[in-house]
């Protein structure tokens, strides 16, 4: 399995909020230094669902990790590294059953007890989600604030991604009470330099990390 260390800025795609289309993202993000990406998409075609991810695990390929949201049978298909899914999506164990034992399986989470069952379950890392309020998921929910990150942290050793309302103002203290990586869509895909928000994003967490 591809270890999960230093992993810092994670990027999801999203082509209802990119300006520049999903390919110029994760292009410009990788070239940055992203080393995660995640595939999202949820009103394309399987067909097309699976021609994209295709493009984008060869723009990844030995730069940075790959992921699928929720479908397990696209990450099959185009041999990502793994997949990220729910809580309502399908259960660990049988993605595990489809994947493999070497591939990544994050789960999205929002309170301690799911993050402490996330790890009897076998995830490779959780994503805490929404840490503050935001407009990128219709049914995000309530947000958990930066003490649930603390929370969490103290319960689980699995790497922390924390979702929801990110920005350059607000990461550090996201950091401070431990994450270990950040998502940040809007501000990142919504703006013409992707290239330059990941490498502020990616400079943010090398300062904090560094000290």
């Amino acid at each position: 399995m591809k270890k999960l260390t230093n992993i810092g800025f994670y990027l999801i795609t999203d082509s209802t909020l990119s300006k520049n289309g999903v390919f110029s993202d994760v292009e410009n993000a990788v070239k940055a230094g992203c080393k995660i990406v995640q595939y999202r998409e949820k009103n394309k075609s399987k067909k097309d669902m699976i021609a994209e991810a295709e493009k984008l695990k060869q723009i990844c390929n030995g730069r940075a990790i790959f992921l699928v949201n929720d479908s397990v049978d696209i990450a099959c298909d185009v041999n990502a590294d793994g997949v990220h899914i729910g809580q309502s999506d399908i259960p660990i164990e049988t993605a595990r059953g489809f994947l493999g034992k070497d591939k990544i399986i994050g789960l999205t989470v929002h309170n301690i007890k799911e993050a402490i069952e996330a790890v009897n379950l076998g995830a490779d890392y959780i994503g805490l989600a929404p840490i503050f309020a935001t407009d990128t998921k219709d049914d995000a929910g309530c947000p958990c604030g930066v003490e649930m990150i603390s929370k969490v942290r103290k319960q689980v050793s699995l790497p922390i991604v924390a979702v929801g309302g990110i920005n350059k103002n607000n990461m550090v203290d996201v950091l401070e009470n431990g994450a270990d990586s950040v998502v940040s869509i809007s501000p990142v895909i919504g703006v013409d330099d992707v290239y330059g928000e990941v490498e502020g994003f990616i400079k943010i967490i090398q300062e904090y990390k560094s000290k």
